[in-house]
C-alpha cells in the first residue's frame, strides 16, 4: 500500500516565459519563470512560481555537487560566447535546457532533499540570502522563507477563488505593480508575479 502511494507521487516542473531584464544601463540578462505543481512530501508548497536567471541555476548546480559528490549531476545547457538574448531560438533552447536539468534533478531523493533546491525553487531569495538561510543565519527558517514568499509574492487560482467567496475587494491591487512587492500578475502563468521590466527585443 505505501509503495502505491508513493507511485501516486508526482512533481511537475515547467522552465517557461523567459524575459529580457534590465540591470543597469549597459546590462541586460533574460530569467525565466519556474512553475512548481507538486503533491510530494518533500515539497513544504505544493504550487509556487519564481523567476530566475542562468548564472543563479549555475549557482545551484555547483552547490547541488557539492553537497552530493557521489552523484552526477545533469549538466546546464551549455553558456556560449555566442549565446544572443535577441535570438528567439537560443533563447528557447536554453530555457528547454534548463527545464530538463530541474526535471532529472527532481527524479533524485538525495537532491531533493537538499534546503537549497527548495529555496531555489519556491522563494525569491538571492543566492547569498539562501546560503545563509541554509546556514542558519538568518531570522527565518527554510520553511518561514517558502510560507512568507507565498503569501507576499503569489497567488494562485484556488487562493484567489477562496477569496473571493469572502471578501471582494481585498484582491484590489493583485494586478498592479504599485506595491513594491513585485509586478504585476500574469495570468498565463498561475498567477505567478513576474519580473519588471517589459522590454521587448
Amino acid at each position: 500500500l505505501i509503495f502505491i502511494m508513493r507511485l501516486q507521487e508526482f512533481v511537475t516542473v515547467l522552465v517557461r516565459d523567459p524575459r529580457t531584464q534590465k540591470e543597469d544601463s549597459w546590462h541586460s540578462y533574460i530569467d525565466y519563470e519556474i512553475f512548481i505543481h507538486t503533491n510530494s512530501m518533500c515539497f513544504t508548497r505544493k504550487t509556487s512560481c519564481v523567476r530566475r536567471r542562468f548564472r543563479e541555476f549555475v549557482w545551484l548546480r555547483q552547490r547541488l555537487q557539492s553537497n552530493a559528490v557521489l552523484i552526477q549531476l545533469p549538466e546546464l545547457p551549455s553558456k556560449t560566447p555566442f549565446f544572443n538574448m535577441n535570438n528567439p531560438h537560443h533563447v528557447d533552447h536554453r530555457r528547454q535546457g534548463l527545464q530538463e536539468f530541474l526535471e532529472k534533478i527532481l527524479q533524485d531523493a538525495l537532491l531533493l532533499s537538499d534546503s537549497r533546491l527548495h529555496l531555489f525553487l519556491q522563494t525569491q531569495l538571492s543566492p547569498e540570502d539562501m546560503e545563509a538561510c541554509v546556514s542558519g543565519q538568518t531570522k527565518y527558517s527554510v520553511a518561514d522563507a517558502i510560507h512568507k514568499f507565498a503569501s507576499l509574492n503569489r497567488r494562485f487560482p484556488i487562493e484567489d477563488e477562496e477569496r473571493k467567496k469572502g471578501k471582494n475587494d481585498v484582491d484590489s491591487d493583485s494586478e498592479s505593480s504599485s506595491s513594491g512587492l513585485g509586478p504585476s500578475d500574469d495570468s498565463v502563468s498561475c498567477g505567478c508575479k513576474a519580473s519588471p521590466a517589459s522590454e521587448e527585443s
